[in-house]
């Protein structure tokens, strides 16, 4: 069997190991349009700050492409896919053939026109190694920066740049950061904690106009009028599926690529799995992508034990947001802001003072949401409660507590949590 992937981040590890777990035999190639290999898309905020090296950038064991006997084809960029031919267009001329194909390709950066954006040298996105090796490369020229995006690529970038010791402004149309994850108390207490940093947070406004002569930046324009000076614009609005590149194949591509429950496309033997992937969501069965780094590597593990032809089904995907900012650990998952809240029962603690905040949703006694700042201990048994659907009843008035866990639980529900098939990581 001839196995190819297109991408290397997540969930093509993901997919490696599920094939390899099933066919110790069949050739794998992975080819990759950067020129790096598998690292933490999450760590490039601290890449750029300083606290930690490119050596600290891989995450998987230097033999893991030799041991898994993979073809890694770095810096080749994929332009087509002929599903009929089964076979992959690089951009050098060459073409790839294929039995079983992956497409783990992610996101591209979502950028909008703005005017005054053309012709400017120092306007940047921020999701890869090469972003934040660029922009570290030229730190010393750079004084004030605007990032446009509140959500989790604009916080990272605005943070390691504050490590650098850089004026940055945070610019979010929303009425809070992260408003795809939190509610306006969490993203008001993470707020708080940036500003007390140094770094400005502005909310409901958003960069109408980039300024300045020629290729320099002089500042950005709000819808509001107001006037921001600066030297660099960072756009960090969020990312679309990187699936330009099957426009004439088979493949069905709505949001994301449209895949089934086994991770295979509408194009039999063709798979997608991770950023660009339109799969199930776990609470309402829709598809929609599903921008989670655990749940690509789950995608990929699916896809890869699917092309190698075994049987495993995906429970479908459950948003679940990270982010630790200025020694503040947050994490989001499931429901957070029910758009009826009539319809769920809403726990809350908050202590501002100390940037603590817990945020439970539930409906029928069933655990679907929570929003953890400051303290977010055993986070793991929340997201297994939300996956098992366990009745909390017996124990809802603990949910709250910083110190949930292990005792709180009765031995059924602990079996059921961290049975194999339902183990929390």
């Amino acid at each position: 069997m001839n196995y190819v992937i297109i991408g290397n981040s997540v969930a093509a590890v993901g997919a490696i190991r599920g094939i390899r777990n099933h066919d110790s035999e069949g050739t794998i190639t992975v080819i990759s349009r950067e020129n790096h290999i598998a690292y933490g898309r999450p760590l490039i905020s601290y890449l750029l700050g300083g606290t930690i090296t490119e050596k600290r950038m891989a995450y998987l064991p230097e033999d893991f492409y030799e041991k898994n006997r993979v073809n890694l084809l770095l810096g080749s960029e994929v332009v087509g896919v002929d599903s009929d031919k089964k076979r992959v267009k690089l951009a050098a001329g060459d073409t790839v053939p294929f039995d079983k194909l992956l497409i783990a390709t992610g996101g591209d950066p979502f950028v909008p026109p703005i005017e005054g954006m053309s012709g400017k040298e120092k306007v940047f996105t921020f999701t890869t190694w090469d972003d934040a090796a660029k922009l570290k490369g030229l730190a010393y020229d750079i004084q004030r920066v605007v990032v446009i995006g509140g959500g989790l690529i604009g916080l990272k970038a605005a943070e390691g740049l504050y490590q650098l010791e850089k004026k940055v402004t945070i610019v979010e149309l929303a009425d809070r950061i992260l408003s795809a994850a939190f509610d306006r108390t969490a993203g008001r207490i993470v707020a708080k904690k940036m500003k007390a940093n140094g770094i400005d947070v502005i909310t409901e406004d958003t960069v109408v106009r980039i300024e300045g002569d020629g290729a320099a930046i002089s500042g950005v324009t709000l819808k509001s009028g107001d006037f921001i000076p600066c030297d660099t614009v960072i756009v960090a609005i969020g990312v679309r599926p990187a699936a330009g590149f099957l426009k004439g194949s088979k493949v069905e591509v709505n949001r994301g690529i449209v895949v089934d429950d086994r991770m295979e496309t509408s194009a039999k033997g063709i798979y997608a799995a991770g950023d660009v992937a339109e799969a199930r969501d776990f609470f309402t069965s829709s598809k929609n992508p599903m921008p989670i780094w655990p749940d690509a590597y789950i995608q990929g593990d699916v896809a890869g034990v699917s092309m190698a032809g075994k049987d495993k089904g995906y429970a479908g995907g459950l948003a679940m947001n990270s982010i630790e900012l200025f020694k503040v650990p947050t994490i989001s998952m499931g429901i957070t802001n029910p758009s009826d809240e009539k319809e769920f029962e809403i726990l809350t603690y908050q202590d501002q003072e100390n940037y603590q905040y817990r945020k439970i949703v539930l409906k029928d006694n069933l655990l679907m949401g929570a929003v953890l700042v400051g303290a977010v201990d055993r986070a793991g048994i929340f997201a297994g409660l939300i996956r098992e659907k366990i009745d909390v009843a017996p124990f809802k008035d603990k949910l709250l507590t910083v110190d949930f866990g292990f005792i709180h639980l009765t031995k059924e529900i602990r079996s059921t949590l961290f049975a194999p098939q339902g183990k929390v990581a």
